[in-house]
């Protein structure tokens, strides 16, 4: 049967999947590998920062793909890629250079992994009706976030056990090894499954037109009223959360007499791996049922406050530093659940607010990138900041993070400049 008629139910899960596991696996496993590795919090918070780079820049090449023939040829050969990329992480952990090896083919997994992203949603958007993408949109987030399930849960949890019984080099190569293989894996199973979705005709179909195209989407950008101030607004959305999500999970692995948890590798997987991961899908669900009962504007300082739950929950554990590992399950849901919650806020606000106009998809991406700069921003000076101030100082400084964009949210629109033009034409007729 002709792939483009298959349901949808056998390619979506596997391709949200093939988005979740590689991003998980750079932003989150290679972090407890080093500290496993016994680098420091600087170092970490550091090269997390500059593998997380490729997700800023994406927009500027996402044009040129549109040269590819169809979607699904640049997707399946970028999780292939991915695939390979992340099993050379096992074979760069042999040698003696391990880390700039390891560094050099993450960072080329992080481009292939940002620039897939892409493709995919591209590819779901291209290949299903309208009605088609709202059904089957829970389906992204979910199998997405099965990504961050394997990774930071059952993987994290191998890892620790290997760690005990192989030791920390054997462990690593393993789950680096099994990572690569389930990429290629994906790969290989969406090659049969996906839709060939060929891509528009351009009318200018060469490298140069399609350069002047993107000129012209920039240009247009940051024409937009007030968008400096959005651009701020992005940028500080995730001050607080960026440096909670490098440091906290640094924080459980680190030694009771240091001021951490003192959890083993496998202890971390489980209790984020499980209960958070669910805990994450039931708020992001809740906070967009919620943003859409209230309306953007009224929710959004609710919604800032619920980013910043991660911060008081690390705060109190930095105080109490609880032993036992129900309890910590329990406020570590509570994080992930007010991350989830609350990130709707800056999606809606690119989404709703920025993007609108002419070219509305690539100034959504353009939008993304721009988050994503301050994600990498606040994560590359985290652990600096956390070895200056100690752990329990760290928390408070995060929390005092939310207050300014909380301030600017009072202040800015939380409405499309284009609809509000719209609206205003019949009263000026």
């Amino acid at each position: 049967m002709d792939a483009v008629r298959r349901t949808p139910l056998k390619w979506i899960p596997t391709l949200y999947l093939a988005q979740g596991l590689p991003y998980f696996a750079i932003a989150l496993v290679f972090g407890q590998m080093m500290k496993s590795m016994g680098m420091t919090n600087a170092e970490i918070s550091h090269w997390a920062a500059l593998l997380g780079g490729a997700w800023i820049f994406k927009p500027l090449w996402s044009p040129f793909l549109e040269l590819a023939p169809n979607k699904k040829i640049v997707v399946v050969s970028l999780q292939v890629l991915c695939g390979i990329c992340l099993g050379l992480v096992a074979l760069a952990l042999q040698f003696p250079f391990w880390l700039s090896a390891c560094i050099a083919v993450l960072f080329l997994a992080s481009v292939s992994s940002a620039t897939h992203d892409i493709s995919c949603d591209g590819l779901y958007i291209s290949s299903l009706s309208e009605k088609q993408q709202a059904q089957y949109a829970g389906w992204i987030g979910t199998f997405f976030n099965a990504g961050r399930f394997l990774a930071q849960g059952g993987l994290l949890m191998l890892a620790g056990y290997l760690e005990k019984t192989q030791g920390i080099t054997a462990a690593w190569t393993i789950v680096f090894g099994i990572l690569g293989l389930t990429m290629c894996a994906l790969g290989g199973y969406n090659g049969w499954a996906l839709p060939v979705s060929p891509n528009a005709k351009l009318e200018d179909h060469t490298f140069g037109g399609v350069a002047r195209t993107l000129k012209e989407v920039i240009i247009d950008y940051f024409r937009k009223p007030g968008i400096w101030v959005s651009i701020l607004f992005i940028i500080l959305f995730r001050a607080g959360e960026a440096q909670v999500q490098t440091i906290g999970p640094l924080f459980l692995r680190e030694a009771r007499e240091l001021g951490g948890l003192g959890l083993s590798t496998a202890e971390v997987g489980a209790v984020y791996g499980t209960t958070g991961t669910i805990a994450f899908i039931v708020g992001s669900i809740l906070g967009g049922y919620f943003t859409s009962w209230l309306s953007l504007r009224r929710a959004i300082l609710f919604l800032i406050l619920a980013m910043n739950l991660p911060n008081l929950v690390f705060y109190y554990l930095s105080h109490a530093l609880p032993t036992d590992l129900t309890l910590i399950g329990v406020a570590l849901s509570v994080e992930m659940f007010g991350y989830g919650f609350g990130f709707v806020g800056v999606i809606l606000y690119m989404m709703q607010v920025v993007a609108p106009g002419k070219y509305t998809t690539a100034h959504y991406a353009f939008s993304t990138g721009i988050m994503q700069l301050g994600f990498v921003l606040f994560r590359w000076i985290s652990g600096d900041v956390q070895m200056a101030l100690g752990y329990k100082t760290f928390f408070v400084w995060v929390l005092l993070a939310a207050i300014p964009v909380a301030i600017l949210s009072q202040f800015i629109p939380m409405e499309s400049r284009e609809k509000s033009k719209a609206d205003a034409v019949p009263e000026a007729a």
